[in-house]
């Protein structure tokens, strides 16, 4: 009676920590979205370096609505069923691919990356004018976290897809509404119980139509049995 609860509990645990890493991934994604991810410095033209700090919501712009489409995967892994847990798997890997990309962009190129942030402080635009203005100052670890987060994240879509048999089932609560007729049995239409009981109910009372005379000319017959053997064939009102 002990052995299968043991695969309910692997399952369990399986969805739990499956959970729980999405919604960490993508917590974590938009808090590097959120960070600084390095510096720019401008170098010419000037009296001086001026160092220009370039933050994650413009480096990786993306990151934010990634992280946040990440954190309502998570919530909706917790009530759907194996097929819709397959599609958002698949969704979290397509996630984790735009996460990956973005943060490789910045961390390949950090000039480009950068360019708004110079344009805004000195007016200068087009790629090449900028690349001549600037030098990379300090780099920040949060894009290569970031890549590593992308990475994280493709990983556990694919966890899910490979799991999601093993998972247990969610709570009825979460399912579509069912409707149980007296005899125990379900359905999700109602039509189908409901029709199959007003047949029954007909038939029965065709039946007791047919029986009605019978029993009313049975129950006569005993009164007047019952009267004649109390009374001994007496009228006991004279």
């Amino acid at each position: 009676m002990s052995r299968p609860a043991a695969p309910v509990s692997s399952g369990r645990r399986i969805k739990l920590f499956s959970i729980l890493g999405v919604l960490l991934l993508s917590a974590l994604t938009f808090l590097a979205w959120s960070q600084s991810w390095g510096s720019l410095v401008l170098v010419a033209g000037s009296s001086g370096e001026t160092t220009l700090d370039v933050p994650g919501s413009v480096a990786a712009p993306a990151l934010s609505a990634l992280g946040l489409a990440g954190l309502a995967l998570a919530g909706a892994l917790a009530i759907a069923g194996p097929v819709v847990r397959l599609v958002l798997g698949a969704l979290e890997v397509l996630l984790g691919v735009s996460v990956l990309w973005s943060a490789l962009g910045a961390l390949l190129d950090p000039v480009g990356a950068g360019a708004s942030v110079v344009t805004t402080s000195t007016g200068v635009a087009g790629e090449e004018s900028i690349r001549g203005l600037v030098t990379v100052g300090a780099e920040s670890a949060w894009p290569l976290v970031a890549v590593v987060l992308g990475a994280g994240m493709i990983v556990a879509g694919v966890v899910v897809i490979v799991t999601v048999r093993r998972w247990p089932a969610s709570g009825r609560k979460y399912q579509a509404v069912r409707f149980e007729s007296a005899d125990g049995r379900q359905s999700a239409d109602p039509s189908e119980l409901f029709d199959d009981e007003t047949e029954g109910t007909g038939a029965d009372a065709e039946s007791v139509q047919r029986a009605a005379p019978v029993d009313a000319a049975a129950r006569r017959d005993a009164a007047v049995d019952d009267w004649d053997e109390l009374t001994r064939g007496s009228d006991p009102t004279r």
